[in-house]
């Protein structure tokens, strides 16, 4: 994936890809230098890695020739992390021909879920030459 695009958030934030396919995608983020000033890690880093999986997923999903976009993503925050890594798993609610919709469970190294979020992308088919 980092080949895309070396400079990505994604490669900023550390996000390493485990497992990547339109059923289930897996992937794992560190802690330590995605944190807020409390050393928690930061909620929008678990949304960072909510949509990462999802858009990935969508794309996957969509195939080649098609594009994605993200149109929504929500996240509620169960339990704080404060070290090691965290690991996002998304799962399809939908995956329809323009709309696709994960639930991404991000969970900290003991397995308790530490955010719940859902994204939905909407699928296009990529201009002519891009």
């Amino acid at each position: 994936m980092r080949e895309l695009n070396p400079d990505s958030l994604m490669e900023r934030m550390g996000i390493e890809f485990v497992e990547a396919s339109a059923e289930r995608l897996v992937a794992t983020m560190p802690v330590a230098g995605n944190t807020q000033p409390y050393g928690l890690l930061h909620g929008g880093a678990s949304v960072v890695l909510a949509e990462t999986l999802g858009s990935v997923g969508a794309a996957l999903h969509a195939g080649p020739g098609r594009a994605v976009v993200g149109l929504d993503i929500n996240a509620t925050h169960h339990r704080a992390a404060r070290s090691g890594h965290v690991t996002g798993t998304a799962v399809p609610i939908s995956l329809g021909r323009t709309v696709v919709c994960y639930e991404v469970v991000v969970t900290d190294e003991d397995g308790r879920r530490t955010c719940t979020s859902r994204i939905t992308c909407l699928v296009r088919d990529s201009a002519p030459g891009s």
